[in-house]
């Protein structure tokens, strides 16, 4: 503090500014700290809050664009399989006639005939294949596979040497469009060996449901 024996008016005019003026900077410091943490934390508040929001935006999107995709990939799949299950018949068709046929009938058949029976044949490839190419495909289960009742669809249980709970045979052909079942293959079930209840394995069963 400025000595106020020879002190002038102007210098304590001077000398009480400046405290003053020290006082309000003090004051002044202490209060935009808080102030200013309180603002920064508001903003990081909504920063959060929008990046939050956003992100959900994000997922949200992705998700809608990931179901269409999946909806458009289906449509364009599976929009075949009616037309395809109606062309079942006529496959079953085509199969019964050329397996009606047997090797020593073909053999003495005159030659017309045997160019019918290999036209039938090829008509029946050629259409399996056409519907290979839009995802068609043929199921034939053989004796002694696992039953798969996506696949098979049992119509009944018999004896036989394969073991109890696989196929013992195939009754139709089945088909899948693209991974799924356009039509389960009918078959027969082993129950395992005339008098015998007890399949691989040692435990007793080996039953199938039919409705499978």
């Amino acid at each position: 503090m400025t000595d106020t024996t020879d002190a002038t008016p102007q210098d304590i005019e001077n000398e009480d500014f400046m405290t003053d003026e020290a006082t309000d900077d003090t004051n002044a410091a202490e209060d935009i700290p808080a102030g200013r943490d309180d603002i920064i934390f508001k903003l990081n508040a909504e920063l959060e809050a929008t990046r939050d929001r956003l992100l959900r935006s994000v997922a949200e999107a992705d998700n809608t664009r990931k179901r269409a995709e999946k909806e458009i990939r289906d449509a364009r799949e599976y929009s075949v399989s009616k037309f395809a299950e109606d062309m079942l018949d006529i496959s079953d068709s085509l199969s019964r006639a050329v397996a009606a046929v047997d090797e020593n009938t073909i053999a003495n058949a005159p030659e017309s005939m045997k160019n019918l029976i290999e036209g039938v044949a090829m008509t029946e490839r050629s259409m399996l294949t056409k519907m290979e190419r839009h995802g068609v495909r043929k199921v034939e289960p053989q004796p002694g596979d696992v039953f798969d009742p996506h696949l098979h669809q049992a119509v009944a249980q018999i004896p036989s040497e394969q073991p109890a709970g696989t196929i013992a045979a195939a009754m139709q052909t089945g088909f899948t469009i693209s991974g799924r079942t356009l039509r389960a293959a009918m078959v027969a079930v082993s129950a395992g060996q005339s008098g015998s209840d007890t399949p691989p394995g040692g435990e007793p069963g080996g039953h199938v449901d039919m409705k499978a």
